[in-house]
Parts: C-alpha cells; structure tokens; sequence
C-alpha cells in the first residue's frame, strides 16, 4: 500500500469502485517465506483516511502466509468481485526468469478483468491526489497535450 506504485493502485482503484458504485476491497497481503513486510500502522490509518475522504464502502485486509497471488486469485473469485487492480514494477528478462512475476501470473489466471497502473507524478507526491482533482481539471491555456 506505500509507495507509488500502492498510491497508484489505490487511486485507481477508487476511480473504478466511483465508475461501478461498488465496494472497494483493499488487500496488501503478506507472504511470510518472500519476506514481504506487514504494512504498519500508520500506513493503515493514511489509507484509512483516503478511503474515508473518498465516501466508498470499503474493506482493508493483510492476509498473512498464503502468496499474494493467492490471496488476490481468492479475493477475485467472490462474485461480487468485479476488477482486480495491480501495479506491476518493469524487470528484466533475467529478473522474470529467476525470480517469477506475481502480475504476470494474474494477469493470466484472473478470470475477471484486470488493470494494471503505474504511477503518475500524482501518485508521486507525499499527498496522493483525489479523483475528483484528476476528472474535473480541464486543459489550460498553454497546457501541452501529449498524443
């Protein structure tokens, strides 16, 4: 959930539970043998507070022990689950080789639509911004349009 690549999946992610006007289901599960870390507190609570100022229905779980995979996989399976959305960080054809990629793998098993976000200089600030602020700004005067 920290980082840019988690501010990116949590914007976009409220994005689409806005879009579906459906829950919002946040995991950041932990698999003890990767040594994924357990998200602290107040990383929670800055979550917490994103999602409270969004105005969704919302869930935040940490699963622990099961591959991250599976938990997502798992989480996909619920019917009322409608998108699965990831961020994938690029590698090297060595890294993927040796090392196996979690996006790849769920981007073939998910049988539900899956998007895949990488961060924007929004999702680079301290401050992550609201969708709101990414739908209503329109082109400015001397904005520049990139194709």
């Amino acid at each position: 959930m920290s980082g840019a690549f988690g501010r990116a999946c949590l914007e976009q992610g409220i994005v689409e539970a806005r879009l579906r006007d459906t829950e919002l289901l946040v995991i950041s599960a932990v698999s003890e043998s990767r040594g994924h870390r357990i998200v602290e507190a107040e990383e929670i609570a800055e979550v917490e507070a994103r999602l409270d100022a969004s105005g969704l229905a919302y869930r935040i779980q940490q699963p622990i022990g099961a591959t991250p995979a599976e938990e997502l996989l798992s989480a996909m399976a619920e019917p009322e689950a409608e998108m699965l959305v990831i961020g994938m960080r690029r590698r090297t054809q060595v890294g993927k080789l040796l090392l196996g990629s979690t996006s790849q793998y769920l981007l073939v098993a998910c049988r539900k639509p899956v998007l895949v976000v990488k961060p924007g200089e929004e999702n680079q600030r301290p401050d992550p911004v609201s969708a709101a602020d990414l739908v209503d700004r329109s082109p400015q005067a001397g904005d520049a349009i990139e194709p």
